[in-house]
């Protein structure tokens, strides 16, 4: 089982955002039958094995074991990946482009960008995947409070220097053999959650 997978095909995604079959493949960390997950959800066994038929003809679950009991042949499955994330891309008519409104100060940007970040590591994590190679990524998670506007301006302002500077020493555009690496830095308010109010 994969960690993460990116669902790249617009019927995968509409398979795996139907409610139950969500809750099927949260269920399907761990293998389980119809019958199992019959009871874990409370739905029939018929209508379980209604979704698993789906999901498993759309590649997100797949075949662990057959086990004889009696006459009947029971099926157990698991989930492909333990957790799965859906590329821009399905929407691909109308997923966000940076290059449409390349205001580095808008929310709508930053959404395009990180849209664009998602779909390419998306790309990226499927073809390592498929390679079984390693894939070489960095990311920085933090949270900085601001006393004011001009502070998160001049943050602002001071990181733009920090990267530019560290990006004009690192990069060689005649470097053969080098690869392209695309950095992304965004400062965005936290969402406030009930719970940390």
């Amino acid at each position: 089982m994969r960690e993460v997978a990116v669902i790249e095909d617009p019927a995968v995604a509409g398979v795996s955002l139907d409610p139950v079959r969500a809750g099927l493949l949260a269920a399907l960390v761990e293998p389980g039958s119809a019958t199992t997950l019959a009871r874990q959800v409370g739905l029939t066994r018929q209508k379980v094995n209604y979704h698993l038929r789906e999901l498993e003809r759309h590649g997100l679950v797949e075949l662990v074991e057959e086990r004889r009991k009696g006459n009947l042949t029971e099926r157990v499955l698991r989930a492909t990946a333990a957790s799965y994330v859906i590329s821009p891309s399905v929407l691909a008519a109308v997923q966000p482009d940076p290059a449409r409104d390349p205001d580095r100060l808008s929310a709508r940007w930053l959404l395009a960008v990180a849209a664009r970040m998602v779909r390419e590591v998306g790309e990226l994590v499927t073809g390592a995947t498929k390679a079984r190679k390693r894939l070489a990524t960095f990311a920085i998670d933090g949270e900085v409070r601001f006393a004011s506007a001009a502070d998160r301006a001049g943050f602002a302002e001071e990181l733009t220097r920090a990267v530019t500077s560290l990006v004009a020493k690192y990069h060689d555009e005649s470097a053969e053999g080098g690869r392209a690496h695309r950095i992304v830095v965004a400062v965005h308010p936290k969402v406030k959650r009930e719970e940390q109010e």
